[in-house]
């Protein structure tokens, strides 16, 4: 069948590099796509969130599968979009309605359906521009660290852990007083700090089965040692070495059941990715959010685990016949370590060339952010590549990402040394 893949990141490029695999597929396209993609698929210059443009591309290529890759999308209803629309209705696309897309467009949502339904999470209060002051007097009676969430949708940035108070209500100001992440921090979740280390679990449901995808951990700071900004992740690591069968057990007794009991409770369409980003707090395992798609990068550490072929497992997904499908996990670990634009993630320059790529053994580089011209490789983004390895534990697969990252070079490369190092 022909295949489309919305997105341009890592995330797209490792959809395009499995799903170019498969025996079922026979073209494959990518909106808008990179210069990774283009080596395996025909990139197609859309804007994806134009959903006509989309079914334009859908029809004019007869494509039968639609796997989407971020969350912007989801969030305005293209599922919705091709369920209503009669030459649409019958392509296999993989995300969730707009109302399941709420569970990562609005952290109040998000919040309130973990309460419904008994999952753990941290307490938490909304406010508003209205309810500023109330918001200060609340932070007042919180311990620090102070967590300050932007509501709606900031590309992963929406999210400030502060340690002093006063800074914590400027911060609270220019969020909801002054737009600091724009109409995302229109309503701003201010949340207690729980004090543990964080992994995440990958979850694919028809919205009444679900298969457990392998767990991984990212690193989303600029800085070794998890210092400085954050960034859309520095790199990944599958699986996580500390997510033993106990804890796993507790992940899906309290949390994976219960989230995809409560979806289908709710009557939500949803088929597609669940992402949990979890946090383990004296053994515990308690919710700090959810996305409603793969995340990037641990998507690039995730994927290439899966033997199963993944056109299978989507479409038995659109149908609701998740449970007739067996996956299959490849027993190695997987890591990757993102190489990023100098001064990401504030101000940075795009166009660099990129030199090194066909030197590269024993790794596979994914792209997040590059775009090819005049048959070279530029860097066209803050985050840029994504060298991922395979081997028997994680520090051997990082020392072999390692070992390929020096023979990869453009201007002011930047990436961590230290992906790991908790672990």
């Amino acid at each position: 069948m022909n295949i489309l893949i919305l997105g341009s990141g890592g995330r797209e490029h490792t959809f395009a590099y499995k799903i170019s695999q498969s025996k079922r597929c026979k073209n494959l396209f990518v909106a808008p796509g990179n210069a990774g993609t283009e080596s395996l698929a025909t990139n197609v210059a859309i804007n994806i969130t134009d959903f006509e443009a989309v079914k334009n591309c859908v029809v004019e290529n007869s494509i039968k599968m639609v796997i989407v890759g971020p969350e912007d999308p989801l969030v305005q209803g293209i599922a919705d979009y091709f369920a209503e629309t009669p030459h649409l209705k019958d392509v296999i696309l993989i995300g969730p309605s707009k109302r399941g897309a709420l569970l990562e467009g609005s952290k109040q949502r998000a919040k309130e359906f973990m309460m419904q339904h008994n999952i753990p999470t941290a307490a938490y209060e909304s406010f508003t521009a209205e309810s500023l002051e109330a918001g200060k007097i609340f932070l007042e009676k919180l311990n620090p660290p102070f967590v300050l969430k932007a509501d709606g949708l900031a590309a992963g940035k929406g999210v400030l852990i502060l340690n002093d108070l006063e800074e914590a209500k400027t911060e609270l100001e220019n969020m909801l007083a002054h737009s600091k992440f724009g109409e995302a921090s229109s309503k701003v979740i201010i949340e207690e700090f729980l004090d543990g280390i964080e992994l995440s679990v990958f979850v694919l449901t028809d919205g009444k089965n679900y298969k457990i995808l392998p767990t991984a951990k990212d690193y989303k700071r600029i800085g070794e040692g998890d210092t400085g900004l954050n960034t859309g992740g520095m790199g990944a690591i599958s699986p996580v070495p500390f997510a033993d069968e106990v804890l796993m057990k507790k992940i899906e007794d309290r949390i994976v059941k219960p989230t995809v009991n409560g979806l289908a409770e709710e009557n939500i369409d949803y088929k597609g990715f669940v992402f949990i980003g979890l946090i383990k707090v004296n053994n515990e395992p308690y919710v700090i959010e959810y996305n409603v798609r793969m995340g990037d990068p641990e998507t690039e550490v995730v994927l290439p685990r899966i033997k199963t072929d993944l056109v299978d497992l989507f479409e038995a997904t659109f149908h609701q016949k998740l449970n007739d499908i067996n996956i299959t996990i490849d027993e190695r670990a997987a890591t990757t370590v993102m190489l990023v634009s100098g001064g990401y993630p504030e101000a940075y320059e795009k166009a660099k060339e990129i030199s090194g790529l066909e030197n590269v053994e024993g790794s596979m580089v994914f792209h997040a952010g590059t775009k090819s011209e005049n048959g070279k490789v530029l860097t066209n983004g803050g985050r840029v590549l994504a060298v991922t390895s395979l081997d028997d534990d994680f520090r051997m697969a990082l020392k072999k990402s390692y070992q390929n990252i020096e023979k990869l070079s453009f201007d002011r490369m930047n990436y961590r040394n230290d992906i790991g190092f908790d672990l």
